[in-house]
């Protein structure tokens, strides 16, 4: 062989070429660290939102449903929202259209009623930690949940569809809110840097999680039981408002309802979906875009509409504006 390609050994006990080889494997054994770094270091999906947010912007964006879901809870258990506890969070943000007092029962209030205090403390620490952002403009009228109800089923409820009016329909409007919050935290997690965020996101979404398990819990005990006066189960219904959130995101399934065909259950054994979770049994990510796809009930991240009439705030959600 030529001495241009010799094998040589060096005193680490390396094997590497000769001159003019040895340049080349030098740097091929400094890049190695580097590539072993980039595949095993989780990071941020390159189109999850603009490539230089940093964590405070992407918890300012989760901000948008700890608002939401603050007002909706806060005036279905007690007639007022967060204005009548820290009006402060709301940073001079527009008060909430339509919130009302819910027909609720003892039981469904207590529950109900926690939650829109916990949600207090969320705004609180983010608030605390980030700065936060002014409160969007939110629609929690009933008007704005039976278009939402409507597009669901796919035709005009008769009559409209009314969260205010009784426990089982609350809960079914719940239904449709602290999951996309809870999606939104999976999906955001991998792209935070500082050890901070990544601690207040993970303590956002074990309470997020637990409230959308306690919703799905108290609907899947009325399974069976017919929505008043629609001649559509609580299962059904949760069956197509999953399916609508689908079919919105337009990233394929990352929501189940309450009772799925066993390819979708858990282990592929069972058909309950008490809580709704990948093949894995994991919680499904869900980017920026495709939750304002889904809270703005239009399908499409630059159009604002459904709970946010105004689109949401934060320089992510407004830069999709």
């Amino acid at each position: 062989m030529q001495e241009g390609n010799k094998i040589l050994s060096n005193k680490f006990g390396y094997r590497k070429m000769a001159t003019p080889s040895t340049l080349c494997c030098a740097v091929l054994l400094f890049l190695f660290p580097l590539q072993f770094m980039a595949t095993t270091t989780p990071s941020c999906p390159g189109d999850c939102e603009p490539n230089d947010a940093d964590d405070n912007d992407r918890i300012h964006f989760a901000q948008n449903l700890e608002f939401l879901e603050a007002e909706f809870f806060l005036y279905g258990a007690l007639g007022k929202g967060l204005d009548a506890f820290e009006p402060e969070f709301a940073k001079g943000g527009p008060p909430p259209i339509g919130g009302r007092r819910a027909n609720l029962d003892y039981l469904t209030r207590r529950i109900v009623e926690e939650f829109g205090y916990q949600e207090i403390g969320h705004n609180r620490e983010i608030v605390r930690r980030t700065g936060g952002i002014p409160r969007p403009l939110i629609d929690i009228s009933s008007e704005n949940f039976a278009k939402l109800f409507d597009k669901a089923a796919g035709y005009n409820l008769d009559p409209p569809f009314d969260p205010y009016e009784d426990p089982i329909k609350y809960m079914l409007a719940v239904y449709a809110i602290p999951y996309v919050g809870l999606n939104g935290y999976v999906g955001t997690n991998p792209c935070l840097k500082k050890f901070a965020s990544k601690q207040l996101v993970a303590g956002l979404l074990g309470v997020e999680s637990g409230q959308d398990a306690a919703t799905r819990e108290w609907l899947y005990e009325k399974g069976d039981a017919k929505v008043e006066p629609y001649d559509i189960t609580v299962v059904e219904f949760t069956n197509m408002i999953s399916g609508l959130r689908n079919k919105l995101g337009n990233c394929g399934i990352k929501d189940e309802g309450l009772i799925v065909p066993k390819e979708l259950g858990a282990e592929n054994r069972t058909t309950s979906n008490v809580l709704s979770a990948d093949p894995n049994s994991l919680s499904y990510p869900r980017t920026p875009q495709e939750i304002l796809r889904i809270v703005y009930s239009t399908g499409d991240e630059h159009r604002p509409g459904g709970f946010f009439p105004k689109g949401g705030n934060g320089r992510i959600a407004r830069e999709y504006l």
